[in-house]
């Protein structure tokens, strides 16, 4: 194969191969290659997977590597690669590792001094973020967030004031109960996007403040269905007085009640290490 060029003859190598979300035409002509050269293709799932390889016309053999045997399993992927086989590692959608199986595999495969080639396409975090409106230049991606309440809201608390944007996947029975949680914990008016079976035929992508979203999929039983890619916009810096901390603004006010308005700011910012410009502003503020 090409990308062979400069790895070790006595070794294969493993590429880790995106493959569509949804829309079949998505697959790459490189993929498509690497699926129909290599010796083995390690699938998550081998029958849906096998589905896949009948459309694209490839029938190279597929053996199971998922969640529950990726530990256990992953040495005879090794042995075929450092035997000189070229291995292939396919998700059931979308780019391997991603919220899917395949990091024990890579990891060994790197340690045992194998190249590990990425072969890159769909990602549905990527697409629903490219699709969403919302801030791209920073951004978090949490993955599916605890299916219990109680761990769900905890972990989202922690990430109430995470100023980039927040990218979470969803099961479709839980992105009601998700979506509400959000409203609570991030507020109703913070911006957000369902993005709902990205490429295929009923693909939705609707962008609502979260209380608003939370109504809408309520009152539509299709939104709770099928792949769900939840994007929300990241905390909004507090400005003028929200931004001060309670000893600040304690400071600022005895000030301003001996002194004049840009004395008592400037000073202000020496003591406690505020920006001037804010304080003499939330000053402005407090004297109008």
């Amino acid at each position: 194969m090409t990308e062979n060029a400069v790895t070790p003859k006595a070794f294969g190598t493993l590429y880790v191969v995106a493959t569509p979300i949804g829309n079949l035409e998505d697959i790459s002509q490189r993929a498509r290659r690497v699926l129909g050269e290599v010796a083995l293709i390690a699938a998550e799932d081998t029958r849906h997977s096998a589905r896949l390889m009948q459309h694209l016309g490839i029938d190279t053999p597929l053996q199971a590597c998922h969640e529950h045997n990726e530990r256990d399993q992953g040495d005879r992927f090794v042995a075929r690669l450092l035997a000189g086989d070229d291995v292939a590692l396919i998700s059931d959608a979308g780019t391997p590792l991603i919220s899917d199986p395949g990091f024990h595999l890579v990891r060994r495969a790197r340690s045992a001094g194998v190249r590990v080639v990425p072969v890159p396409g769909s990602c549905a975090l990527v697409a629903g973020l490219s699709a969403a409106g919302l801030p791209s230049d920073r951004f978090i991606f949490e993955g599916f967030l605890p299916a219990k309440a109680a761990a769900r809201r905890a972990r989202l608390s922690a990430l109430r004031e995470e100023p980039r944007t927040l990218i979470f996947y969803e099961a479709p029975h839980r992105v009601l109960e998700c979506v509400a949680d959000m409203a609570e914990v991030f507020g109703a008016e913070r911006p957000a996007v369902l993005a709902r079976e990205l490429t295929k035929t009923f693909e939705t992508i609707r962008d609502l403040p979260l209380a608003e979203l939370r109504d809408w999929i309520a009152a539509d039983p299709n939104q709770q269905r099928g792949e769900c890619v939840l994007l929300v916009g990241g905390w909004p810096e507090p400005v003028g007085e929200d931004a001060l901390s309670a000893e600040a603004l304690r400071v600022l006010d005895l000030l301003l009640a001996e002194l004049p308005l840009k004395r008592a700011a400037a000073l202000a910012a020496e003591i406690t290490g505020v920006r001037k410009n804010l304080l003499y502003q939330v000053a402005l503020e407090k004297k109008s």
